[in-house]
């Protein structure tokens, strides 16, 4: 696609929902050797210390935001731009197209016939040019919610604010090529992660080494 006018590996986009179970799909595809390039561990790398997108980031909502020893205050921060739908546009005007580069650069570097890019915002950043393909994590809403319950200790109303910032199922499932149903459990995941892998090991051997 046009964002990526070079030869590199097929990319397949992984995104869905909070609580969607997006990271034990990547894990999973990674037990087959397959590379991931995590837009959340990007972020964090470009917003720890020494980070590229510090000096902006302070420049536009002030030296306050940052802590000599941890980079960003994550915390302050967020609670801003929820807050200030102006701030949060500004702060994803600066990290997005750093984010963008750092992940095209890792994908031109991957060594395997595919790779894995997790972007759990990439119907709402409009990222899916960075992939041939789009593969949805989907999950019921009830079923997520408790899932974030669980592991963050926030209650029901909280989740749902946060789902409410994020595109919608329906969203997302119009941007998907591909969807994973993950209502069950990881035993029933393997089986249809070993049957994508399987797929997008023979587009990527039909695409070739030209560049997209």
């Amino acid at each position: 696609m046009e964002d990526l006018q070079r030869s590199r590996p097929y990319a397949v986009a992984l995104t869905g929902g909070i609580g969607s179970g997006k990271s034990a799909v990547a894990d999973l595809f990674g037990q087959h050797g397959v590379g991931i390039i995590d837009a959340d561990e990007v972020s964090h790398a470009l917003t720890g210390p020494g980070g590229a997108a510090l000096a902006p980031i302070a420049a536009r909502f002030g030296s306050r935001m940052l802590h000599a020893a941890v980079g960003l205050d994550r915390a302050a921060l967020r609670e801003l731009v929820f807050a200030d739908p102006a701030a949060r546009h500004d702060l994803e005007a600066i990290l997005h197209p750093m984010i963008r580069t750092r992940m095209q650069d890792a994908l031109a570097a991957d060594p395997g016939p595919y790779a894995l890019l997790a972007i759990p915002l990439l119907v709402e950043t409009g990222q899916a040019t960075l992939a041939d393909r789009v593969l949805v994590v989907d999950a019921p809403e009830d079923l997520r919610i408790e899932r974030v319950r669980r592991r963050s200790g926030l209650d029901g109303d909280a989740v749902r604010r946060i789902m409410a910032s994020q595109a919608s199922r329906a969203e997302r499932l119009a941007a998907a090529d591909d969807v994973l149903d993950n209502s069950g459990t990881l035993a029933d995941l393997e089986p249809q992660v070993e049957r994508l892998h399987q797929r997008y090991l023979q587009l990527a051997a039909a695409r070739g080494d030209h560049p997209i």
